[in-house]
């Protein structure tokens, strides 16, 4: 969050709109911009009343063109599913945005961000489907309750499309692709378009 604010100078009177989020990314920065947060109605919980909220489907923004100075947006574009969805949601933020952060987990990070499960993504679906209903990190940490256990690994097998930099360039062409390491890999990847970019454009 901090490289964030560094990278877009952000200040008090900077528009954001936070797209999937929740408050707590914003209680990690010094300044107050004026933050607008969409997510779904089940998140409903997650809100602050300090933040403008609008539940909408990142695929249908319900905002006007270039309303906002920059779209936000931190691991939430992997879990719109197909190919097409994610076209649909990086086409809705770059229109309502003069620039946008969109971070995503990569791909070819060895552990499965979702389900914390070393390679598991990597392999063919069926099998995914068999390793993920016996046993997961996630499930292991967690200890979720059956119903939450049943969506979230649904969820996980039916929605998820993770990306690495190739898909993501693809999906946001006018963007530099920032890449987030840890010991040495590339854990995660941010397609980033600053103002300065668009007015070279």
């Amino acid at each position: 969050m901090r490289r964030f604010v560094r990278t877009f100078a952000v200040t008090n009177e900077t528009r954001i709109l936070d797209v999937g989020g929740t408050p707590f990314n914003w209680s990690l920065v010094a300044v107050q911009p004026r933050v607008t947060i969409v997510n779904m109605p089940r998140a409903r919980e997650a809100f602050a009343t300090q933040f403008q909220s609008v539940f909408a489907d990142g695929r249908a923004l319900p905002f006007r063109d270039c309303s906002f100075d920059i779209v936000f947006s931190n691991s939430v574009i992997e879990h719109v599913g197909s190919l097409e969805s994610q076209a649909r949601f990086a086409s809705e933020i770059t229109r309502v945005g003069q620039a946008y952060w969109v971070q995503t987990p990569n791909r070819l990070f060895p552990v499965e961000p979702h389900l914390l499960t070393p390679f598991l993504h990597f392999l063919p679906a069926t099998l995914q489907r068999r390793i993920a209903r016996k046993f997961t990190v996630w499930a292991l940490i967690e200890r979720p309750t059956p119903d939450r256990w049943e969506f979230y690994i649904e969820h996980y097998l039916r929605d998820i499309r993770l990306l690495d930099a190739s898909a993501l360039r693809d999906l946001f062409p006018g963007a530099k692709i920032v890449r987030e390491r840890l010991g040495g890999l590339t854990k995660s990847l941010i397609a980033v378009r600053t103002l300065r970019d668009r007015s070279r454009q």
